[in-house]
């Protein structure tokens, strides 16, 4: 286990820079998070991999301050198209760890939104997710709501996974990249 690690997230979103801490908190006796400025630029509601990839890229390069060996994070969430799934769509989570040369990429299992959520989401112009499903959402009766700080995901689960827990998903899989850099050696970074 190496030491310490101070890594500059793309966000200051509080379950982003958690997700990242306890991402990474397997490998390292003492992570520290550093949530800066950078935006996505994608849509604020990210369709498909390629925005989704492109706004956790965006967020993870403009995050990164330049300094050798310095690890930088973006997350990303967006919906991607999946007939095989009753609305068509799932969400999925994306981070991506830069370290000035390299580059890790990782997701997040996926969920799906109800249906009116979904619809919002994905008509021109495009809602935020988030903001369709916090018009919808209610608690089950008599069911834990463990509140918006657990994300939408830990709403829906009724905290059984909070959303620092699902992005830390997607951290770990980035990591893997630095963690077994000889199995990738020859492929581009």
């Amino acid at each position: 286990m190496r030491e310490r690690i101070l890594v500059r997230v793309g966000s200051r979103n509080t379950a982003k820079l958690e997700a990242v801490r306890r991402g990474l908190a397997p490998f390292f006796a003492h992570v520290d998070v550093l949530g800066v400025d950078a935006p996505s630029g994608v849509d604020p509601q990210p369709l498909g991999f390629a925005e989704i990839v492109a706004g956790a890229r965006n967020r993870a390069r403009g995050s990164h301050s330049g300094g050798a060996g310095e690890l930088a994070a973006g997350i990303e969430d967006g919906l991607i198209a999946l007939p095989e799934v009753p609305t068509g769509w799932l969400n999925l989570g994306c981070c991506v760890l830069f370290d000035g040369a390299r580059e890790g990429l990782g997701f997040s299992a996926g969920f799906e939104y109800p249906p009116d959520c979904v619809a919002a989401a994905t008509r021109s112009p495009r809602t935020p997710i988030g903001d369709a499903f916090d018009r919808r959402f209610a608690p089950r009766a008599g069911a834990r709501d463990p509140g918006a700080g657990a994300g939408n995901i830990g709403r829906l689960s009724e905290g059984a996974l909070t959303r620092a827990e699902y992005g830390a998903q997607a951290v770990i899989c980035a990591w893997l990249r630095f963690m077994h850099a000889d199995l990738y050696a020859g492929v581009p970074a």
